[in-house]
């Protein structure tokens, strides 16, 4: 069966008329995918010969509504989508004064292993195809009744760990007649695959590359995620320059703050040190409190030091707002509360 929504418009075009049916049909299938249909039956100006081949030989990915959570305190909204196969995926849709933010899953679980995540608990089953990390938007979209201008590929999983899937979704979600959100938008997060950094720079994409660091040295770095054994802090500090200067654009580095593991002054002069000239933008995140990890957020007082001894050596800094704080707003703990009771 063909997943109809991952094909650019060209590839679904090739088989509408390879098959013997009108090329005009094509453009109108694709405007009632992007309308966020979930059957073939729902395209009404479609022939029932066209629509019996489509169920034949196709499938909608859709991204059903299992749970969701409102947040008293901010209107933060979590979901819990089944995907076709009954899986679950997590999303969350935050909302700023310049609109609506997704922040969608690319993986179900994640193969990553970091020891702050809940994600990864749960363990790992598989990528998402492109059109699965659309369906979370459109889903979300027709929920709420709104449009969500701002994407973030920093829920469950690893996105440069499903590369192909997550360029073609790239490509897709910015194209003019798909849901069209452009690029500078768009904010992908990665733990560190240091390759596909490398591979990410050819497309010079106008993204936001999103580099969860979380240490300034490889010791303590390795102890809270297993990818720095892999591609130790150099060489990602090292493909991050030359992304940079492939692309031009800015890096943003998320550094999570455990009480007592990486939030002294001593992590902070090094972080300084490691980002010394570096065109980038360093995201402080009080850690989640995640059961099982025993890891508790930085105090205030220490994260305002951590922010000063960043900016005294020209690296700016900001703590990121807190979201959804009632609600688990952190992706991987609906999911894994579901597995376990399943």
């Amino acid at each position: 069966m063909i997943d109809i929504k991952s094909l650019y418009f060209d590839e679904l075009e090739k088989i509408i008329t390879d098959n013997g049916f009108p090329k005009f049909r094509a453009k109108q299938i694709w405007d009632w995918l992007q309308k966020g249909v979930t059957s073939f039956d729902e395209m009404r100006n479609i022939p029932k010969n066209l629509i019996d081949f489509l169920a034949g030989s196709c499938y909608i990915s859709v991204a059903n509504i299992e749970k969701k959570l409102v947040s008293r305190y901010d209107k933060t909204v979590k979901y819990l989508f089944c995907l076709n196969d009954g899986e679950y995926i997590e999303s969350v849709v935050m909302s700023y004064h310049h609109g609506y933010s997704i922040c969608v899953s690319t993986q179900v679980g994640c193969k990553m292993g970091c020891t702050f995540c809940a994600t990864g608990k749960s363990g790992f089953s598989r990528s998402l195809t492109a059109s699965e990390i659309l369906a979370q938007i459109e889903a979300a979209q027709n929920d709420l009744n709104i449009r969500i201008s701002n994407i973030v590929l920093m829920g469950m999983g690893e996105p440069l760990d499903n590369f192909d899937n997550v360029i073609r979704f790239l490509k897709l979600v910015s194209d003019e007649s798909g849901l069209n959100i452009g690029m500078r938008h768009i904010t992908l997060s990665t733990c560190g695959i240091v390759p596909k950094i490398y591979e990410l720079a050819e497309y010079k994409f106008a993204l936001t590359l999103s580099v969860s660091l979380h240490a300034p040295d490889n010791a303590t770095r390795s102890k809270t995620m297993p990818v720095n054994n892999r591609y130790p802090i150099e060489q990602l500090i090292k493909a991050c320059r030359d992304y940079f200067d492939k692309t031009g654009r800015r890096i943003s580095f998320e550094y999570a703050m455990i009480d007592g593991v990486n939030d002294t002054d001593e992590c902070a002069e090094k972080l300084a040190m490691l980002l010394k000239g570096l065109n980038c933008h360093v995201n402080l995140i009080p850690v989640n409190t995640v059961s099982g990890t025993g890891y508790q957020k930085s105090k205030t007082e220490r994260q305002q030091a951590f922010i000063k001894i960043l900016e005294k050596s020209g690296t700016p800094a900001t703590v990121r707002r807190t979201l959804g704080s009632d609600i688990n707003a952190s992706c991987g703990q609906l999911r894994r509360k579901t597995v376990d009771n399943t």
